[in-house]
């Protein structure tokens, strides 16, 4: 059985391999802002999107990316000029988005709860042509902001007051991060779907983080496990007949795992390679008294 010569799976590993470029791609500054829940929540109002596409018959990931767009920006306004935690504005996304998700679903003709399950969970074969272009145009927006303006993003995710003194808009590059995360979400969930989302933006980052000591190959090595995970599950999906979703996460967290118990004997070698070059650096500079002492003689 030749997975290639059916055309929902050409589509289904298409639309993977896009997402495992984009998740981890905006994901990395996630993780360096300490906001690694951020896709959790915006995934949340996604929802409110879907109910809506639905009760207004439009095409809810359209509708799902114009509100999570719009909730991302709400949160980081809340983070800005409000006086409520950042914990707080996210739970009020997390749980007001799921609840006006259902209802609008529920309120929609024909609607009926069980039409959210692919959005929630994923279901990767059910891509369609028409999904397949819109996860094109959003991925590609996803990986021109996320590679265009790495350095800047990268500035601002490290220390924002020392990108607030160099120059650098930090409100508005903190807003891109945020409309970059929310397009990113839409962009994952017909693939991995809105609950799972957010582990596939923070894991291979993490998994990656493990062996790596510098940005860009942190960036590199999470792009390439996240589109290994991607493609590997939806494969394993469909000749397995599991949900693509859980088995796409399910395998990045093994990469985690596999890479962090490889990472404390790779951390010795380092340290002690270090420390030999320490220590020969020290026996070939004499002690600064015996050169004084040869002076005098």
């Amino acid at each position: 059985m030749d997975i290639f010569s059916y055309a929902f799976m050409q589509r289904a590993l298409i639309a993977a391999v896009l997402v495992g470029i984009t998740a981890p791609a905006i994901g990395i500054y996630l993780v360096q802002r300490r906001q690694a829940l951020m896709g959790d929540g915006i995934g949340h109002v996604a929802l409110t999107g879907v109910g809506l596409g639905f009760l207004l018959s439009t095409n809810p990931v359209w509708m799902a990316t114009a509100v999570a767009v719009l909730g991302a920006v709400v949160m980081e306004l809340i983070r800005w000029y409000g006086k409520t935690r950042g914990d707080i504005a996210l739970a009020m996304l997390f749980y007001g988005g799921m609840a006006a998700g259902v209802m609008f679903t529920s309120l929609a003709p024909n609607g009926s709860n069980a039409n959210l399950t692919s959005y929630l969970f994923g279901s990767i074969t059910t891509v369609s042509p028409s999904d397949i272009t819109t996860i094109w145009l959003l991925a590609a927006f996803v990986v021109l902001v996320t590679v265009g303006l790495r350095r800047q993003l990268f500035a601002i995710s490290q220390d924002e007051e020392f990108a607030r003194v160099t120059g650098l808009p930090v409100r508005l590059l903190n807003l891109l991060v945020a409309v970059t995360a929310a397009v990113t979400v839409t962009v994952a969930m017909r693939v991995v779907g809105l609950l799972l989302v957010s582990a596939l933006m923070v894991i291979p980052v993490a998994a990656a983080q493990q062996i790596s000591r510098s940005f860009v190959t942190t960036f590199a090595l999470a792009i390439g496990i996240g589109v290994a995970v991607t493609f590997s599950g939806t494969v394993t999906s469909f000749y397995v007949d599991v949900p693509s979703g859980a088995t796409i996460v399910l395998l990045a967290i093994g990469i985690f795992i596999v890479l962090a118990a490889l990472a404390t004997p790779l951390a010795r070698k380092r340290a002690k390679a270090a420390a030999v070059a320490e220590e020969g650096c020290t026996l070939e500079v004499p002690p600064a008294r015996a050169t004084a002492d040869d002076v005098r003689v």
